[in-house]
């Protein structure tokens, strides 16, 4: 087992992985907008009180503040960071809301609010990227070459030497590509399809759980068929090879983050998986120390996080201005600011709330170990 990582070195990993993330999320709509003519008024790394600003030619105030774990960008017609609209501007004319957030037409909003999470991914993807060009990519052909103990596919009657083609249609081409397929679905029963010798077989698989500790003893809790692949190699892929990569890992680790977040909110797995803070620090140190790479490729997992987090429909978050615009969409018109305060206090409330339970579970837990 290694040997956790210091306090300090923990620290040092997390605001290293949360406060370039954020920040570049932030810079997305705030080139978005200025893209569209929108002012920034302020522009904050970090949250609380001013350390340092400085007033640039556009008269945007960028800051630093005291609070490294947020940020945010303040549009004109923002009443707050949570980009509220100013009440004072209800009635405003056209002239009036001319260069302001709630003045800009309704697919430029949309644009300037999606750009956040979009910073995000692009930010995953541009990680993946850079590790396919300099390290390749894994190639391990999905051949059974050996069963666990109590092995799930070979009880259905998988045997060594299958290819494995799909998993419920689900096309298999790399070894990679099972676990994705598995991993959060313990005890429910798939399809595997295999290729044996020529012949196209479909095996009724019940997917098992499995518990392991990892070097770390991190407990986790995941699906597995039971199966080990033939050696591997690393491929060597040049630039197109390596987007093809970066889009597809990408694109997977959000449909994986949408999937478990399904399966918590219809309780088919345990609320205590979801992390908070205090987790996702704990995780940034052992990355660290396990090298750059490996911490890397965390921190494209935490920005696809962010991203997916920041589209969910909730007020407060990216996605529930996406909401209302889509309901303004309908009506033709904006919600009243009334009805919009309403619903930016609830939001506030649910995210504080969903925080809280996070984050005192995640200090639990590490206490309790």
């Amino acid at each position: 087992m290694i040997e956790s990582p210091s306090l300090l070195l923990t620290i040092g990993a997390f605001l290293l992985l949360l406060g370039p993330l954020i920040v570049l999320h932030e810079l997305g709509h705030y080139y978005a907008g200025r893209l569209f003519g929108v002012r920034a008024q302020t522009f904050s790394v970090g949250i609380g009180k001013e350390l340092w600003h400085r007033i640039d030619k556009r008269g945007t105030r960028w800051r630093i503040a005291a609070i490294p774990l947020g940020g945010y960008v303040l549009f004109a017609g923002d009443a707050d960071a949570s980009s509220k609209p100013d009440p004072a501007l209800e009635g405003a004319s056209a002239e009036e809301l001319k260069g302001t957030f709630p003045g800009a037409p309704l697919w430029q909003r949309t644009l300037i609010v999606l750009a956040g999470p979009f910073a995000n991914l692009l930010v995953a993807a541009a990680i993946y990227f850079g590790i396919a060009l300099s390290y390749g990519v894994p190639y391990l052909p999905p051949v059974v070459a050996e069963f666990s103990e109590n092995s799930a596919a070979q009880q259905a009657g998988i045997q060594i030497g299958d290819r494995i083609v799909a998993i419920d249609d689900a096309r298999i081409k790399d070894f990679t590509d099972i676990a994705p397929r598995v991993a959060l679905y313990p005890g429910q029963q798939v399809t595997v399809t295999v290729d044996r010798a020529g012949r196209t077989l479909d095996f009724p698989v019940r997917i098992a759980l499995y518990k392991e500790k990892d070097s770390f003893g991190n407990e986790t809790e995941r699906g597995l068929l039971g199966v080990a692949g033939v050696q591997g190699e690393m491929r060597s892929i040049g630039p197109v090879g390596a987007a093809g990569f970066a889009v597809s890992t990408t694109a997977d680790g959000f449909r994986f983050i949408a999937v478990g977040l399904k399966q918590i909110v219809f309780g088919e797995r345990s609320l205590k998986e979801m992390g908070g803070l205090p987790k996702t620090a704990k995780v940034s140190g052992e990355m660290l120390t396990l090298g750059w790479g490996v911490f890397l490729g965390f921190a494209a997992f935490v920005s696809i996080n962010l991203a997916f987090i920041n589209l969910l429909p909730i007020p407060t978050l990216d996605g529930g201005h996406l909401a209302f615009y889509a309901a303004e969409a309908v009506r033709r018109k904006p919600l009243g600011v009334r009805s919009q305060e309403f619903a930016f206090r609830i939001g506030m409330a649910f995210v504080i709330a969903v925080a809280l339970f996070v984050n005192v579970n995640d200090l639990v837990t590490l206490f309790l170990k």
